[in-house]
């Protein structure tokens, strides 16, 4: 399945239903402050990985959007640890602001949000980046997980 909308709107989209739906339907409180403002940590953690990540690809002058066919394999920094590490990053953000939050109805936000990256967007990268790199690629995927 292919989206026209890029994995940045599904994030922002998260980021504001997550806190809607804390706010409108906060459910059970799971954490409570100070707690909680470990969350904080793992957006700070989240958004350094995303424009580390953002860094590399546009050092490397490859494209960042999972439909198009890259020019470069990028496989140093947060790449030895993560095929996929933008995805994880906005995953730890969603997942950070669940904890700063606290309520368990925040916590849907990221486990949907990934779930929507695999079955959207991570099918076609791998499946370009197996064409256009072959051997070197199937290397890389063999040594390093999708996530973490």
């Amino acid at each position: 399945m292919k989206s026209k909308i890029q994995p940045p709107a599904y994030f922002a989209a998260f980021l504001i239903l997550s806190a809607s739906m804390h706010f409108a339907y906060p459910g059970r409180q799971v954490i409570e402050p100070p707690h909680s403002y470990l969350g904080l940590l793992l957006i700070g953690f989240g958004v350094i990985l995303n424009l580390w990540a953002d860094f590399l690809f546009k050092k490397g002058r490859t494209t960042v959007k999972p439909q198009w066919m890259p020019s470069k394999l990028v496989i140093s920094g947060p790449f030895r640890i993560s095929r996929h590490p933008m995805y994880l990053g906005m995953a730890t953000i969603l997942l950070g602001e669940a904890v700063f939050l606290g309520s368990l109805t925040a916590f849907a936000s990221p486990l949907v949000f990934v779930m929507l990256m695999e079955v959207l967007f991570i099918s076609t990268e791998e499946e370009n980046l197996k064409k256009g790199f072959g051997k070197e690629y199937m290397d890389y995927k063999r040594r390093v997980r999708r996530w973490i």
